[in-house]
């Protein structure tokens, strides 16, 4: 049987997730940015929790996990770039090594550019991916602590993944994404689709995720920075790809 998921909101606009093994009864928290949410969703569902996958060290995706573990003494994975800064790790990742969950494999993709040592979780056969605060919903984490070409190189590893992938990301942005995007690329009709799917969403009180890959690539300018038509749009037509995500980024930045 193939991984289940669980998808809450937690803080003010992060989204918190668990996946669930259920041949084995194992369960991850895909971040942990209060211990509270997690809790109530594991009552919800009657889930254990065994794992919490961290993909980076803000505040906003750890704040939880030393009182999860001290109540569920479960076990932290965290980027090895950042464990240092992430409080009671014990096993660390980087690219290309697998983590278990239960019966589950989940891949680690190195993303840096939100941050330095940023991670993505690919669970390949079930097709999901925990991109934490890379890619969102029609956009892409804030370069803090990387380079635009970091991030244009992470942004490219994740458009790899097969159309069908559904993305967990780590916030709900979707509706002021879609309000920037449509300044660049007003004629998509993708884009302009997901406007009226993200509108009737949110009025039901509904999440706007996960999004798949394909959706992402048609509709989502941070990823169609190497698309001629964007572009011109801001200005840099020939220009590397890396270069006009800069650009794209930066605008993003000031809007």
């Amino acid at each position: 049987m193939s991984a289940q998921t669980h998808l809450f909101r937690c803080l003010s606009d992060n989204f918190g997730v668990l996946v669930h093994d259920p041949a084995g009864g194992a369960t991850a928290a895909i971040d942990a940015p209060e211990a509270g949410p997690v809790d109530t969703a594991l009552r919800t569902t009657g889930w254990k929790l065994t794992d919490i996958l961290v993909t980076h060290h803000h505040a906003d995706h750890t704040g939880g996990i030393e009182e999860l573990k001290a109540r569920h003494k479960c076990r932290v994975t965290a980027p090895r770039n950042e464990a240092a800064r992430i409080p009671a790790v014990d096993a660390t990742v980087g690219e290309g090594d697998t983590v278990k969950v239960g019966g589950l494999t989940a891949r680690v993709l190195e993303t840096p550019g939100h941050t330095a040592g940023h991670i993505t979780y690919v669970f390949d056969q079930d097709r999901l991916a925990f991109v934490g605060d890379t890619l969102f919903s029609i956009g892409c984490g804030r370069v803090i602590e990387g380079t635009p070409e970091m991030m244009w190189n992470s942004l490219l590893k994740l458009r790899a993944l097969p159309d069908d992938t559904d993305i967990f990301c780590g916030h709900e942005y979707t509706e002021a994404n879609i309000r920037f995007a449509l300044t660049i690329e007003p004629g998509n009709e993708d884009l302009r689709a997901r406007a009226e799917e993200a509108k009737r969403e949110v009025a039901a009180g509904r999440a706007t995720i996960p999004t798949t890959m394909g959706e992402e690539k048609r509709a989502n300018v941070f990823l169609r920075a190497d698309v001629p038509a964007v572009a011109a749009a801001v200005g840099l037509a020939g220009k590397p790809a890396a270069q006009v995500f800069a650009e794209v980024r930066a605008r993003k930045n000031r809007f």
